[in-house]
């Protein structure tokens, strides 16, 4: 082909490239662009009412003394402290557990028949209700042990916790790049140093994303700590001990007959939120400064 038909066909490239799409084509993409936006508005709408509905009720009744002072003294300090420690307890339980196992699924055992049973079972794990995690804990650890606890507590909110780290983390580290593999075992790098040092590496926001879900879900959740922590109006004292939590607390003060009480629903709920909020937009922090 000569230099000039080259020419030809390069220019008519560049035109048809460059040309305005047909009036029925930008129609249809107009259409579909409206279309998704307004179904994004309408997921947010209950979403951000039950944002300003929490703001709105729970900022009037909100105190300073109420983030030092415990329960029996109208103050939430140990509901948020027994919270934090449960929640902890089960952190330090369910993702290392999780992000191993998410690895072994996505690296190692992907299509062995042991991977696949995990991932059944993991799968099944997060349909089962949290109240039948918390009878589970409670036949393990509080008949065991013969008393409620925030240990128990903490099981059973990591019991809830690790079906979720385990998927997420797997569906994050098959977004990495098969490429981002390859070039690794080409520079002389082992299995294990890719997976930990580039796969991980490059999936660690999706797999905090998916460390968050799952904190959030245990954060809130009510029935599992009824059976196992039960509540506490006065400061723990160790873990072996009943424990505060604010879920519970919430399910307290709702069937508290006293109207003040009830009136402290929504503060206590604004505090989970905001605790939720926090904890997110600090591993958020950490996470961008640890990828830059």
């Amino acid at each position: 082909m000569s230099s000039p038909q080259v020419s030809e066909i390069n220019d008519s490239l560049a035109a048809e490239l460059y040309s305005p799409l047909p009036l029925k084509r930008l129609l249809f993409n107009y259409g579909m662009s409206a279309i998704a936006f307004g179904f994004t508005g309408l997921a947010l709408i209950p979403l951000l009412s039950v944002l300003w509905k929490i703001v709105g009720e729970g900022v009037g009744g909100l105190k300073p003394f109420m983030f030092t002072a415990s329960v029996i003294d109208n103050g939430f300090a140990n509901a948020i402290g027994g919270t934090l420690i449960m929640v902890g307890i089960a952190t330090l339980i369910s993702v290392p557990c999780g992000i191993m196992t998410g690895i072994f699924l996505s690296e190692i055992g992907q299509k062995t028949n042991i991977g696949g049973g995990v991932r059944l079972i993991a799968s099944i794990m997060t349909g089962v209700p949290s109240i039948v995690v918390g009878i589970f804990a409670y036949g393990v650890i509080v008949l065991l042990t013969k008393q409620f606890s925030a240990i128990a507590g903490g099981f059973a909110l990591a019991v809830i916790m690790l079906p979720i780290v385990i998927l997420t983390t797997e569906e994050a580290l098959k977004l990495v790049p098969q490429s981002l593999r390859l070039g690794s075992a080409a520079l002389g790098a082992t299995r294990f140093q890719t997976t930990l040092r580039v796969v991980f590496t490059a999936a660690l926001p999706a797999i905090t994303t998916g460390v968050l879900l799952g904190v959030a879900r245990a954060a809130g959740e009510t029935a599992p700590l009824i059976f196992t922590a039960l509540f506490s109006f006065n400061w723990t004292t160790d873990l072996l001990s009943p424990t505060a939590s604010l879920s519970v607390l919430i399910y307290n003060l709702y069937n508290d007959p006293a109207p003040e009480k009830t009136a402290l629903v929504w503060t206590a709920a604004l505090i989970l939120v905001g605790m939720v909020l926090l904890m997110s937009l600090f591993s958020r922090i950490v996470t961008t400064k640890r990828k830059t």
